[in-house]
């Protein structure tokens, strides 16, 4: 018992001790101009009015979440521009990255059919901020308000980000490790036809390039992201990973992920490390790795971690650990079924292209058939018929719409066919159950969809495809 308080007092002493608070001052600028970088992206594009203005159709994740008309929306959204600069600039820090998180929170939980793994990223981010000092310099606060101006914080923000980010990269690595992905898909589909899109895209016209590209991703996140924690590797590895970012960016369309991932990464240098660069590129001499060793006691009051804080921090990170692997309890291919897909950090992992419709039977018999591709967004359409979750509530939906028609207790079927990766067409959903008359169980596998048939594109079973212990329902 008294070593594992030793253990404790030791955490709690190297979690406490003072550092440079420049490495987070660049964070908390970073992540304040790309969220308002953001902002102007969804301005540009029109994308609240496409996203949730026109559409007739959107698929919460908590009920409570229903989009504001108009023209509250584009004003609340606009609090994402306003409150991105003033975390930026350190002016009335924990109000504004408390609004921000909130508001893109909100945006988030509108609709299920928008999810990106970076606006669920920027929302853990943005709650973890709320709690750090990060405005006690390079900051309008502490301009105005003296008293909570110091270059000194303690390690625990950094240690945070850190173990945060870590989690994520290796996470990213980790679902990778699929038959398919290993084989070079989806990217030799993706890719095979986009060698003028970057300069090295001459290397597409070869098979190794998608295999190397395939296992070197999953060896960046597995045994690069370790490597950041250790100094003699750090700069070389933030440099392949620089280059990774890039590389997605000019690619795919993928937002604002690889430029706020990247500014994230800059967590694992020195805490001092703009110091040191700045004394690098003047010819100066170079400090070490931004520790203060020295500070007067009645200023360390600042930097207790409270037992309750150090608390919270195991839960969080316990539930960052479980979440993204609670698939491995479902019976399932998730990458088919999309069964603990969302919150797993499955970036640009699988192909899927989906066909379908929705028969709406009524008491009397009467039938009409809906196709979400004509009655939403692409984007939303694709996720209807991919996503069971969303099949399920677009189901509900109709249902809803029919009765207020006088139609009745209708009947919803749904009639989906889904390519994975390349594979011919297969059939997703059991067309002979009825959606409405089902439970959702978040908790299992879901039972109405069938089970994928292993083939490969050209309609063969490969060897290598494993038998999966899923059977119809």
């Amino acid at each position: 018992m008294a070593s594992q308080s030793t253990r404790l007092e030791r955490l709690r002493a190297y979690l406490e001790t003072p550092i440079s608070i420049q490495s987070l001052v660049v964070v908390r600028i970073a992540f304040g101009l790309i969220l308002a970088w953001d902002w102007w992206r969804y301005v540009n594009y029109e994308r609240i009015e496409r996203y949730y203005v026109i559409t007739e159709f959107t698929f919460p994740f908590v009920p409570f979440a229903q989009p504001l008309p108009e023209p509250w929306i584009h004003i609340l959204w606009g609090g994402v521009g306003l409150f991105g600069v003033m975390v930026a600039a350190g002016l009335f820090y924990r109000v504004s990255i408390v609004l921000l998180t909130v508001i893109f929170a909100y945006f988030f939980l509108l609709d299920r059919a928008q999810y990106l793994n970076h606006n669920y990223m920027v929302i853990l981010y943005g709650i973890l901020l709320a709690f750090m000092p990060a405005n006690r310099a390079f900051s309008i606060d502490a301009w105005l308000f003296p008293r909570v101006k110091s270059t000194l914080i303690p390690r625990w923000p950094l240690t945070v980000l850190k173990t945060q980010t870590e989690i994520i990269l290796i996470y990213a690595g980790i679902v990778k490790i699929t038959d398919d992905w290993l084989r070079g898909e989806p990217l030799r589909l993706w890719l095979s036809d986009r060698g003028d899109d970057v300069f090295f895209g001459f290397l597409f016209q070869y098979e190794w390039a998608f295999i190397v590209a395939s296992w070197g991703t999953v060896a960046l996140h597995i045994i690069g992201a370790p490597l950041l924690l250790w100094k003699r590797t750090r700069l070389a590895i933030f440099l392949v990973y620089a280059f990774f970012h890039w590389s997605n960016a000019q690619l795919f369309n993928i937002g604002i992920f690889p430029w706020i991932t990247l500014a994230l990464t800059t967590i694992f240098f020195a805490p001092d490390w703009p110091e040191q660069l700045w004394r690098r590129v003047t010819g100066k001499s170079r400090d070490g790795e931004g520790q203060v060793t020295s500070i007067p006691s009645e200023e360390r009051t600042g930097f207790r971690l409270s037992t309750i804080g150090l608390m919270a921090l195991t839960l969080w990170f316990a539930v960052q650990i479980y979440v993204p692997q609670r698939q491995i309890f479902f019976n399932n291919l998730v990458g088919w079924t999309g069964d603990g897909h969302r919150f797993s950090w499955r970036m640009r992992i699988y192909a899927r292209v989906s066909e379908g419709t929705f028969r709406i039977v009524a008491p009397s018999g009467e039938e009409w058939i809906a196709d979400p591709y004509k009655l939403m967004s692409r984007r939303q359409a694709r996720n209807v018929l991919a996503r069971p979750d969303i099949t399920y509530m677009f189901a509900q939906q109709l249902e809803e719409i029919w009765a207020e028609g006088g139609h009745g207790d209708v009947a919803v079927y749904a009639d989906v066919q889904v390519s994975l990766n390349g594979r011919p067409m297969q059939q997703f959903t059991d067309p002979t159950v009825d959606l409405t008359s089902v439970p959702w169980d978040w908790a299992s596998p879901t039972s109405w969809i069938y089970a994928m048939e292993h083939r490969a594109a050209d309609g063969t079973v490969p060897d290598w495809f494993p038998p999966l212990p899923l059977q119809r329902p």
